[in-house]
């Protein structure tokens, strides 16, 4: 509750001051009428939530998919419990470890004060929560499955946090080897190359052709390194501004799904990801056409989102949901014949959970397997550099030695 700052009159005529916990100020002044006072002025007190903010920094760390499964798993097990959702945020906002989190939560927890509705009070924070999680628990709400609702929440961001994770553990070792070819590159250039350039030149004999390439580059990154350092800025951030754009974005979503090797493990975690979200909303009850829309914003993928939003036109124009499927070229064939039977069956929400755990399966065998895929391009990268450094630095050798026996 926040605090306010009131002046009163007494039934006396006595000037009254004080302080009173409260939703709001009209409770204040209830409070105060039930004292036989006449309230003055009544502030809320700013000081606290100034104290709180001033605590948050560029620092402080943001909100994470951790956060945000602990608090439905905890709301899940508070709501079943019979718990009133106010103290159960109230709560959670006090023991929360996150900043961040507890101060949406405690924002979350006033709007309830002031008789807002749980889902309502969570779309104020929807960059924090997202649509999808807002309409789930807007769903619960209507239908008095609160803890379910949490649940199904809790389970699919589980799911998405362990997705993440296997994706984070598959890209370590090749982003590691790339980091190290990099900074290898940048010694041979500034320490090693520079060392031979002066023995070359001190004999004074015609270089081969990859021996300049190599004198040429070690001397750009000795000599002009600061128009280095602003060329990798500047195009470091017209690319960045490039794909923040509407079609850039579009762009790079849709080549992401194209690249050799990871473009496939890209295409079937946002298929598994479609899925599992659609069927988490079919499960809770919200109309095919607004999970739909629900549903491409959760995918996150432009290409992918528009590609959704074009099958939930056609569902409006009556196209049922198999053919839009179909049309959409986006599913495997086997998908398509599941999705045709759940809708035949009326059970689209168990078939399209098989999709979900039929794309998870194969994301999970194909990470697996993602490190002994990339590693020959690896090998072949650091094979490249050592051949490129036997050339310019080993060939100038032999002949020189060469002319010296001769």
């Amino acid at each position: 509750m926040a605090k306010f700052s009131y002046k009163a009159r007494k039934t006396g005529g006595e000037l009254a001051t004080g302080v009173l916990e409260a939703p709001d100020a009209s409770t204040v002044a209830q409070i105060l009428a039930g004292r036989s006072y006449t309230p003055i002025e009544i502030t809320e007190n700013s000081s606290e939530k100034t104290t709180e903010l001033s605590q948050i920094s560029f620092f402080t760390p943001q909100i994470t998919l951790d956060d945000l499964v602990i608090f439905s798993r905890q709301m899940y097990s508070l709501a079943k419990s019979g718990i009133p959702i106010l103290r159960a945020v109230r709560g959670l906002a006090d023991t929360n470890g996150s900043k961040r989190m507890a101060m949406a939560l405690d924002d979350v927890a006033d709007q309830l004060e002031r008789g807002r509705t749980l889902s309502s009070a969570l779309n104020k924070h929807h960059h924090t929560f997202g649509r999808l999680f807002v309409s789930i628990v807007h769903v619960g709400e209507n239908t008095g499955k609160l803890d379910d609702a949490f649940l199904q929440l809790s389970f699919y961001l589980e799911r998405e946090q362990e997705t993440r994770k296997q994706i984070k553990a598959a890209t370590r070792y090749p982003m590691f080897v790339l980091i190290a070819i990099v900074i290898a590159m940048v010694i041979m250039n500034i320490v090693v190359v520079p060392i031979f350039a002066d023995m070359f030149l001190s004999f004074g004999a015609e270089l081969p052709l990859m021996t300049r390439i190599l004198l040429s580059t070690s001397n750009f990154f000795i000599t002009k390194w600061p128009f280095l350092l602003v060329g990798i800025a500047l195009i470091t951030y017209l690319v960045i501004r490039y794909l923040r754009t509407e079609n850039g974005r579009y762009k790079w979503d849709r080549t992401k799904l194209k690249l050799p090797v990871v473009g496939s493990i890209f295409e079937r975690t946002l298929l598994g990801r479609f899925a599992r979200s659609f069927s988490m909303m079919l499960v809770s009850g919200v109309p095919l056409t607004s999970a739909l829309n629900l549903v491409a914003e959760a995918v996150n993928n432009a290409f992918m989102s528009d590609s959704i939003l074009s099958m939930r036109k056609n569902i409006e124009k009556g196209e049922s949901l198999s053919r839009v499927a179909s049309s959409s070229k986006l599913f495997t064939p086997l998908v398509l014949q599941m999705i045709n039977v759940g809708e035949e069956t009326g059970r689209v929400d168990e078939l399209l959970s098989e999709v979900a755990e039929f794309y998870e399966r194969e994301v999970d065998y194909d990470l697996k397997s993602l490190t002994s895929k990339i590693e020959p391009i690896l090998i072949s990268i650091v094979a490249g550099m050592v051949l490129i450094l036997a050339l310019g630095i080993f060939t100038p050798m032999w002949d020189m030695m060469g002319a010296i026996k001769g």
